[in-house]
């Protein structure tokens, strides 16, 4: 597996270090590098990329803007010395957000996220023990084994994990739902989803789950209590 992938920076010496970082990786092929958007720009016209490393502050076209106008948008890791684009990023699913001056290991780490997404995107699974959700303007890697239940809070949902702080994500659980495998995930209220592995047990309309956590079962759901003292 190789990641195709190209740089856009304006500053030679910023440039010159995203390739010489880019070649110790095996996993990544880097196709070319470019000093201005407009050029990068129309060259992505024509020839599709997995990853792009790309500035934000350039001349013409910004790096912002440049990957808002792409149609079918690769994984962005952004490079740039001003922390006030971080939102923006986040809106456009950037995978990490590099302040300059960055060293190898934090490229790497960014790198690494880059390598993981394109692997968890592109392998064909029977059933998926992992998931990829984004939370204060990064890419975390989510182990269903560790979810013990989310919890929906209007337009975003709350992770609860097992010896682990909750992870907060903007995303209705509606959605997330349709990322998570039937046989260990079931809703049990508009507000929860339980991982069936961590229940304890059923007390009336609650269940009970390994934590010691309650959580109340809906009427609409109600079929589901059934279901589970069946097993």
């Amino acid at each position: 597996m190789q990641l195709k992938c190209i740089a856009i920076d304006d500053e030679p010496l910023a440039l010159n270090l995203v390739k010489e970082y880019a070649q110790r990786f095996p996993a990544l092929r880097l196709l070319h590098t470019f000093d201005d958007a407009v050029t990068a720009a129309e060259y992505l016209r024509n020839n599709p990329v997995d990853l792009l490393f790309i500035d934000i502050n350039m001349p013409d076209i910004n790096g912002i803007d440049l990957l808002r106008s792409i149609q079918q948008k690769p994984m962005a890791i952004f490079t740039t010395a001003y922390k006030q684009f971080a939102y923006d990023v986040f809106e456009l699913d950037a995978l990490d957000y590099l302040l300059k001056p960055f060293s190898f290991e934090r490229f790497s780490k960014a790198v690494g996220k880059a390598i993981e997404y394109y692997q968890y995107r592109n392998t064909v699974k029977k059933e998926t023990d992992t998931i990829f959700v984004r939370s204060e303007y990064q890419l975390i890697k989510i182990n269903l084994d560790e979810v013990e239940y989310i919890e929906s809070l209007d337009d975003y949902i709350k992770i609860h994990l097992v010896n682990a702080r909750p992870v907060m994500t903007l995303m209705t659980l509606k959605a997330l739902l349709e990322k998570l495998p039937e046989t260990k995930f079931q809703r049990i209220h508009r507000s929860y989803v339980v991982n069936l592995v961590h229940i304890k047990s059923v007390y009336q309309k609650n269940v009970v789950l390994t934590s010691a956590k309650e959580l109340p079962v809906s009427n609409t759901y109600h079929s589901f209590l059934n279901n589970w003292m069946k097993k």
